[in-house]
């Protein structure tokens, strides 16, 4: 029995943690919600309770499709602010500092979590740019610049589907696409293998994006290159398109299909 069943006393935020430590027992897959509750001695209800709670703040994420809960991603982006690494960051690290130093363009590494992507790294180029994602651990609705765009039009349909749903106010609230014009885009990236343009909901801010698949064929990260309108010609928009595809499928090759980094990058519900 967990120690969490041991002290009535324990308060909300000791049982809370308590979970954090049952999911991290639990390995790359990570349990579904009877198998935790019992492991924790805690009614169901409760449990589930404060699971959405957790997954509501990003500590935990839940795959609609196996019913299991893993650690979510915001730990992730707790640990990598305080300098922590992981796979995908790693793997990641050298292709956008060697972009950044052949184009002089600032590069952000996105990585898919629930409704959202999370920009886990991001390396600088010379001209200031402005973005959604901001710098490491900034949040964006997928559908919202070229990275999580990228991300989203590559997701099973059914998934797509749902996190549209979900995020039309939120996009609609920025100024961003309605749906007919967000599928439409969609609908050409997976068609290109990449977003990229003037999206236009920052002034004078453009960019590309390209998805990471894993070795599932799973879209579960973006590589993106934030620059401005008069630098992204038509000539130099083509160039930038088949490096940016061509760095991300290495990236994605890379992948270690184990790494829990990844497997705890899913659905938040």
């Amino acid at each position: 029995m967990s120690e969490l069943s041991q002290d009535t006393s324990t308060g909300g935020l000791a049982r809370a943690f308590g979970l954090l430590r049952l999911l991290g027992d639990s390995g790359p897959g990570g349990a579904r919600l009877t198998e935790i509750a019992n492991r924790a001695g805690l009614p169901r209800p409760s449990v589930h309770r404060m699971l959405r709670a957790l997954a509501a703040e990003g500590a935990v994420a839940f795959d609609a499709r196996s019913k299991r809960y893993t650690l979510g991603l915001g730990l992730f982006v707790l640990a990598a602010r305080a300098g922590d690494t992981l796979g995908l960051r790693d793997l990641a690290r050298p292709t956008l500092l060697r972009l950044t130093a052949s184009l002089g363009e600032t590069l952000f590494l996105l990585v898919h979590n629930g409704y959202d992507a999370i920009c886990i790294e991001r390396s600088a180029g010379s001209l200031p740019i402005r973005s959604f994602t901001g710098d490491i651990g900034g949040r964006v609705p997928l559908g919202i610049g070229q990275g999580s765009t990228a991300i989203l039009a590559f997701l099973p349909p059914a998934e797509q589907d749902e996190v549209i749903r979900h995020n039309l106010p939120r996009i609609s609230d920025i100024g961003g696409p309605d749906e007919a014009t967000l599928r439409a885009e969609l609908a050409a990236v997976r068609r290109d293998g990449y977003c990229g343009g003037a999206a236009g909901l920052i002034p004078g801010m453009a960019g590309l994006g390209a998805p990471i698949f894993d070795q599932d064929g799973r879209a579960v990260a973006a590589i993106s290159i934030g620059t401005t309108t008069d630098r992204l010609t038509p000539d130099r928009r083509a160039v930038m398109a088949e490096m940016l595809k061509r760095e991300a499928a290495g990236i994605g090759r890379g992948i270690n299909p184990f790494d829990p980094s990844l497997r705890r990058a899913g659905a938040a519900m």
